[in-house]
């Protein structure tokens, strides 16, 4: 795990842009930083003839040894490897490698990619990694620079491609210092669409000129004619047998590390299911870690805690702060661009007391999606039977998200609006705090990508949804918050549900076994048998901080001249007495906004980190 950036100019570059870029990466790799500084000619370069570079700040985890670090070279040295993430259960391929000659110096997985791609080739390659990555390897030999990021998109990929000027990086801020300085401008669709959806879906970003690569999807520079194609390279398809084995196969390679390892545990069904394996196949040295909401309904950790003890697993319970002023702008700084999800917050601070004991925990992202646990899903199926049928109404402004709903509802298709049941601000409010101007877009999700077959016995409506979900609310919403949160404090975070062969496994079992009700029945058999019987039933309880207390202690003094630096921020996009106003109502006690506020508090403090930053890089 790590943090990856570079860059392939037609210009020299300035040497204090490589360090600009290296130092934005340096908590998510606080164990070496290096880099690999070339001419024109791709030939060692001094400060005064760089043309390229490869910079890598290292969280090592699989053999530490210095001779692991990156940029990583091949013995010829013509081809060489950035990489960030973990790919597991590679012994095959390795012994495959050292049959045809090749003789390994480490026992890293990066070396393994490198001579990977050396002997497969980039498409040979992706199909035989199983994990999660985001990689740039320069083939001098082919003078070609292959990017990927992993299936599921655990792992960050943003890139930049100006005039023939070719930039990467795990961080929107590390890609940024390459950028001249009248190419840092805002994208005000983005900021439209971090209203909408609480987020800036791909390939966007804040910056008009940085975008973010999808999941499944790899990149090929040319650094001769300077073109940029971009290709999905992995389609999912349904393998027939038992899914608990591979689910198992999936836990059991992730606990592969160098470094002390442990588990993330609530008191839901997603992560217990994971501690559950854990425990059956007698991993119970590795010690749980549960998040406490003291006096709050949302709190499960005394769940998580009985949980832990009857599957035999130490549990370490890590209570919330009630104060965050002291760390709001440094948390919004490591969510690197405007994002809004609540639970950020509780993420950043398990993971910073985490990151004390381990450096390595499986978490239970992705159970959701696979499963259909969402409430919002139902709720949607209810009103499949319109699909294309739309309403031309006008979306009006205003500034209370109770009104106009089915209006709304009304003017989108039916996929659309499905986003509507997860977002921040509706149309209407969106145009409200835009000074009432018409919108460009009523939803910036990005087209869904083929999730693989739909189940033989039915679900076509949800597994529409699913297909939404996995392009955009997996990878960009629960995914990034993931990983920004845990590398923030050089944590790295394993997934074992989102292995793509144990969802293939998924994708062979009927429509009536994946999609229960109450949710996620399937998982019975993964669950340990120590447990409560009622364990399915409980309450769905999310991972929901005291909003509310924070608005109104903590954050209330930001809520002063907020419109006014908006404003100024977006450059007249935001209008001030409209924020104002919003802000006003809510203090006003209209409560139901908090969730929104906050939302315009973080827009406020990113964009203010942004500006400032693009005014004072080289």
């Amino acid at each position: 795990m790590c943090g990856i950036a570079g860059f392939f100019s037609r210009r020299p570059v300035n040497p204090s842009v490589p360090q600009a870029m290296l130092d934005e990466l340096r908590r998510r790799g606080p164990d070496d930083a290096s880099r690999l500084l070339l001419d024109a000619a791709l030939n060692p370069a001094g400060d005064d003839a760089i043309h390229n570079a490869m910079l890598h700040a290292r969280l090592a985890i699989i053999d530490p040894r210095p001779v692991a670090n990156q940029p990583m070279a091949s013995d010829d040295g013509q081809v060489w490897i950035c990489y960030n993430g973990e790919v597991y259960d590679w012994e095959a391929g390795k012994a495959e490698l050292e049959a045809g000659g090749a003789v390994f110096r480490t026992h890293a997985d990066t070396e393994f990619i490198l001579r990977g791609y050396q002997a497969w080739g980039i498409e040979g390659l992706l199909a035989r990694l199983r994990g999660m990555f985001a990689f740039a390897i320069l083939d001098k030999r082919s003078g070609k620079v292959h990017l990927a990021r992993d299936r599921m998109g655990e792992k960050p990929l943003l890139y930049s491609l100006r005039d023939g000027n070719f930039a990467y990086g795990s961080l929107v801020r590390a890609v940024l210092p390459f950028l001249p300085a009248d190419q840092r401008d805002f994208n005000p669709a983005a900021i439209d669409a971090y209203l909408a959806h609480r987020y800036i879906p791909s390939p966007a970003t804040v910056f008009r000129h940085i975008q973010r690569l999808e999941n499944g999807y790899r990149l090929e520079f040319d650094l001769n004619s300077r073109q940029l194609s971009k290709q999905r390279y992995w389609q999912p398809k349904a393998e027939s047998g038992d899914w608990l084995p591979e689910l198992d196969r999936a836990v059991a390679m992730r606990t592969v590390a160098d470094r002390p390892l442990g588990v993330l545990l609530s008191g839901g069904i997603d992560s217990t299911v994971i501690a559950s394996r854990l425990a059956t196949q007698q991993l119970t040295q590795f010690s749980s870690f549960t998040a406490a909401f003291p006096g709050s309904g949302m709190d499960e950790s005394g769940d998580a805690a009985d949980s832990a003890q009857r599957m035999g697993l130490p549990n370490v319970r890590v209570e919330m702060p009630e104060n965050l002023a002291a760390d709001f702008d440094r948390i919004v700084a490591d969510l690197d661009q405007p994002f809004a999800d609540p639970s950020s917050f509780p993420t950043w601070y398990l993971a910073r007391e985490v990151t004390k004991h381990v450096k390595v925990v499986l978490v239970g992202d992705g159970g959701d999606e696979m499963l259909a646990g969402y409430k919002r899903m139902g709720k949607h199926l209810r009103t499949r039977w319109r699909q294309n049928i739309r309403l031309p109404l006008p979306i009006k402004p205003q500034l209370d998200s109770k009104r106009g709903k089915l209006a709304t509802e009304l003017a989108m298709d039916w996929k659309s609006a499905y986003s509507l049941r997860f977002s921040g601000f509706t149309p209407g409010q969106r145009s409200f705090l835009q000074g009432g101007r018409k919108l460009e877009k009523l939803c910036h999700w990005r087209a869904p990508d083929d999730i693989g077959p739909e189940p033989k016995d039915g679900a076509p409506g949800l597994h529409q949804l699913l297909e939404l979900d996995f392009a955009n609310y997996l990878p960009d919403y629960i995914l990034q918050k993931s990983d920004l949160c845990t590398m923030a404090h050089g944590l790295e975070g394993r997934a074992p549900l989102l292995d793509h062969g144990f969802y293939q496994r998924l994708l062979a079992t009927s429509a009536a076994e994946r999609y229960t009700k109450p949710a996620k029945l399937i998982f019975r058999r993964a669950i340990h048998p120590a447990l409560p019987a009622d364990f399915f039933q409980r309450k769905k309880r999310g991972f929901n901080p005291p909003l509310s207390g924070w608005l109104q202690t903590n954050l209330a003094p930001r809520f002063n001249g907020l419109g006014a630096r908006l404003a100024a921020a977006t450059e007249g996009q935001l209008d001030a007495a409209a924020v104002d106003a919003f802000a006003q109502a809510y203090r006003d006690g209209a409560g139901h906004l908090a969730e929104q506020m906050l939302q315009l508090l973080i827009l406020d403090q990113s964009l203010a980190q942004l500006r400032q930053l693009r005014l004072t890089l080289p």
